[in-house]
């Protein structure tokens, strides 16, 4: 049994990366996280300071790490400054704080040896990039992953696993399906696209695609000289990137959502936001997909674009509205902060390396 102690009115420092705005103008994972898990603090009365973009909105107060978020530079811009500036800015203040909560990937892990108060360090993305391992060794910090998925993609360590939480309720309820499919990610080969556009062949659907405009030189080629020419294997409609209300509205009156990725997803909002609609999700069984998707009841997760085309005519069957129940209630930003909490109360007690059983942590149901 873990030890724990009540947990006061904190003061809590939550560190964002510098290349996004908080919250995004349209979508940004990490950045809609730390959004949503500020906000919630400050409503159970935690003091709550964010340290991100000068061009971000706080629900408490707003330490500006660069003038406004790097993304707005350019594709070719260096964040190594921005990120570092960001970490000096967070120690300079440390003492203003009872805990510190880190999400700059690899660069927390600078953060928590230099800095004085407990750290809690979230990371959004893979785990098993070369040299994780020796990066994490002997942390001070309580490290948390995404998912159990995310969590093996580095083994050894004391992992707490916290699923992402976002305001589900808000999500429009799509009862009755519609008949096309969408697809919302980046258009990069690791999403699956050119798998999405096969199952939209296959099955005779069409694909409605909501992506961001190209932004990389490497992501610029790979629209030009592979997606593209694949595009017209099947009707496609590009719709762009989408704000939330439009992107929401786009998973509410869609047949299916597809996520044929073939990389360790950490966790995929995407998955949770298209359930929260009623919308079947259709995906590969990678990272923590597994975790989000109860095959056969949530939609489907199949090996191949063949198998999750041909699963298809299974999704008119599955239950939107338990689905949307279910969702909302299993991965709910109060449910996220309740894990979190959690963890600080450990690192308060003294415990900053005690592994938690991540389903006490995150109290969400295995599913």
């Amino acid at each position: 049994m873990v030890e724990t102690v009540d947990l006061p009115r904190l003061r809590i420092a939550q560190v964002a990366p510098p290349y996004e705005r908080v919250p995004p103008p349209a979508y940004g994972g990490t950045e809609r996280i730390v959004d949503e898990l500020s906000r919630e603090l400050a409503r159970r009365g935690h003091e709550v300071t964010l340290f991100a973009s000068g061009d971000s909105e706080a629900a408490g107060e707003l330490v500006p790490t660069v003038p406004r978020s790097l993304r707005n530079n350019g594709p070719e811009t260096d964040a190594t400054a921005g990120f570092l500036r960001t970490l000096e800015l967070v120690l300079e203040h440390e003492q203003d704080f009872d805990m510190v909560h880190s999400h700059v990937e690899f660069w927390s892990l600078a953060l928590a040896r230099a800095a004085r108060k407990p750290v809690v360090v979230t990371f959004h993305g893979r785990l098993d990039a070369p040299y994780a391992a020796d990066a994490l060794r002997d942390q001070p910090a309580a490290l948390v992953a995404l998912s159990r998925g995310h969590a093996a993609q580095c083994p050894g360590f004391p992992w707490n696993v916290v699923y992402n939480g976002l305001s589900l309720d808000r999500m429009p309820f799509g009862a009755e399906p519609g008949e096309d499919l969408c697809f919302v990610g980046r258009i990069a080969p690791e999403k699956g696209v050119l798998d999405a556009i096969e199952i939209a062949r296959i099955s005779g659907r069409r694909l409605r695609i909501a992506a961001k405009e190209p932004f990389l030189e490497r992501e610029k080629e790979y629209y030009t000289e592979v997606f593209a020419p694949a595009r017209g294997r099947a009707e496609v409609e590009e719709v762009g990137e989408l704000g939330a209300a439009e992107r929401d509205a786009l998973m509410a009156g869609s047949y299916a959502t597809l996520m044929p990725s073939d990389w360790p997803e950490p966790f995929g909002l995407t998955a949770i936001e298209s359930l929260a609609c009623g919308t079947p999700v259709i995906a590969r069984p990678v990272g923590a997909l597994p975790e989000l998707i109860r095959h056969g009841r949530d939609g489907f997760l199949e090996a191949d674009a063949a198998t999750m085309a041909a699963s298809l005519p299974g999704v008119a069957a599955l239950d939107r509205a338990a689905i949307r129940r279910d969702v909302i209630e299993g991965f709910s930003a109060s449910r996220m902060t309740d894990g979190y909490e959690e963890i600080y109360r450990t690192v308060l007690a003294g415990h900053e390396t005690t592994r938690i059983p991540p389903t006490r942590v995150a109290r969400v149901q295995a599913r």
